[in-house]
């Protein structure tokens, strides 16, 4: 590197407050791109036309998703084309008592193909969102997943990866941090997502600091957040185009994630807005009855500093209008994608390989 390249450099961490000595190598969350149904080589290799570092394999539409020889496939091509790979499963929480043997069943595939791919977590989460839970009290739940996750800790470590808990529409930060610990975090760690806060009236910088030291994976998707007459609005939109500070955040999360860890673009785009009812006590109570308050205040004053999406967005990622509106919305997709990944690039400096 010449002088000239290095001061460069230093400048343009500044920009963002990233430390010089920390650059973050940059890949894609191919959920992103669902509504292209291609197969995970078509994927793979999208991400190394981007010119990215890494590809984060998330609910895989490939017919030989699950098939042992395609594992080697995939991890012979992501090798081939210079990139990172991660990937995992879905929802751990089992419905019912008699569901548990068929949950870890599951979860022990996942470590498997997550091994076999070269993958060094396997992704993993409690419940798609509060209203997928059983009845009842959370803490009973958070204490069967804990013990479904020192089930399988012996093969998590003999593969020699993490559990990555995705933090999700299901608990607030700090619940999610006490979930990992419990279970022992020599084995567990953050899936660190940014867009899913919202939907649990939760600011992502408390996230980011609530998750950060656990973090093995760190996944970048923005909201809008703001007042509504009924409580207060979210939505997720573009990278850059929403109300949260990324410089800021991505700035937070070099000061305290782990070594190592790499940043993935993830915009899910396409869906309306949801109002959080929070001025109402039966909300909080059957939700998040022992939410903080200092948590709640920053999460109000991000809300106060936001304003609905302005830019055009077709909103048709719902049951109803999802087929009829498939073609746009493929093509929408792409454009936000690009568009998000732009701006981690430009804006956040994030990313290795394109710089060369």
């Amino acid at each position: 590197m010449t002088r000239r390249e290095f001061v460069a450099s230093m400048a343009a961490f500044a920009a963002v407050g990233l430390p010089a000595s920390r650059r973050w190598p940059l890949g894609l969350n191919t959920y992103c791109l669902r509504f292209q149904r291609w197969p995970d080589r078509q994927l793979l290799e999208y991400g190394a036309g981007q010119r990215l570092d890494a590809v984060f394999l998330q609910d895989s539409q490939d017919p030989a998703a699950m098939e042992p020889g395609h594992w080697d496939e995939v991890r012979a091509w992501a090798r081939d084309l210079g990139l990172h790979l991660e990937t995992g499963g879905g929802a751990i929480l089992p419905r019912t008592p008699d569901a548990y043997p068929q949950v870890v069943a599951t979860l022990r595939r996942h470590i498997e193909r997550a091994a076999a791919m070269g993958s060094p977590i396997v992704r993993a989460l409690v419940a798609s969102d509060r209203y997928a839970m059983p009845p009842g009290p959370v803490e009973p739940h958070i204490e069967t997943v804990v013990r479904l996750l020192r089930e399988v800790r012996s093969q998590a470590k003999d593969a020699g990866l993490k559990i990555a808990i995705e933090n999700h529409k299901d608990l607030q930060a700090w619940q999610t941090r006490q979930l990992i610990e419990a279970a022992g975090s020599d084995f567990v760690g953050s899936y660190l997502d940014t867009g899913n806060p919202v939907f649990v009236a939760e600011d992502p910088m408390t996230t980011v600091e609530e998750l950060g030291p656990h973090a093995v994976t760190f996944h970048l998707r923005d909201s809008v957040v703001y007042e509504h007459a009924e409580g207060v609005a979210v939505q997720w939109v573009p990278l850059g185009e929403g109300t949260v500070d990324f410089r800021a955040l991505v700035a937070r999360a070099a000061e305290i994630l782990p070594p190592g860890v790499r940043i993935y673009c993830k915009p899910i785009t396409a869906r309306p807005p949801v109002v959080l009812p929070v001025y109402s006590g039966e909300w909080w109570g059957q939700w998040f009855p022992r939410a903080r308050a200092r948590d709640l205040g920053r999460f109000l004053a991000l809300a106060k500093r936001g304003r609905p999406y302005d830019k055009p967005h077709l909103t048709a990622d719902v049951a109803d209008l999802r087929d009829r509106y498939m073609d746009a919305l493929k093509t929408q997709q792409l454009d936000h994608m690009e568009r998000s990944l732009d701006y981690c690039r430009t804006t956040l400096d994030l990313g290795v390989r394109w710089r060369g």
